[in-house]
């Protein structure tokens, strides 16, 4: 069984930034490409970021390019976000997921990925 835990999440002034962690269980980590979503009230739960599972690869969503950066550390079987310049409508609870497949790709759709954390709210003060 694979359980992923955030931390990290918090306050922020806008312009400031945030660094997500997310520490997975499991001795398969490596192998697999992790995602972030976040989900704002009353939203669908949106693709953020995801990376592969050597960190060669990485795909961002539009809203955060530039501004966010995913990483992964497969020695501490931990997922990054760090996130800079933040905006208010960054304001959401961010998810950490694992992908079903262990494979070498990058996937930007919930359906891809089978194992979720439990969340941890960032909220943007303008």
């Amino acid at each position: 069984q694979v359980q992923l835990v955030e931390s990290g999440g918090g306050l922020v002034q806008a312009g400031g930034s945030l660094r997500l962690s997310c520490a997975a269980s499991g001795r398969t980590f490596s192998t697999y490409a992790m995602g972030w979503f976040r989900q704002a009230p009353g939203k669908e739960r949106e693709f953020v970021a995801t990376i592969s599972w050597s960190g060669a690869s990485t795909v961002y969503a539009d809203s955060v390019k530039g501004r966010f950066t995913i990483s992964r550390d497969n020695a501490k079987n931990t997922v990054y976000l760090q996130m800079n310049s933040l905006k208010p409508e960054d304001t959401a609870v961010y998810y950490c997921a694992r992908s079903r497949w262990a494979s070498s790709g990058s996937y930007v759709y919930r359906q891809d990925y089978d194992y979720w954390g439990q969340g941890t709210q960032v909220t943007v003060s303008s």
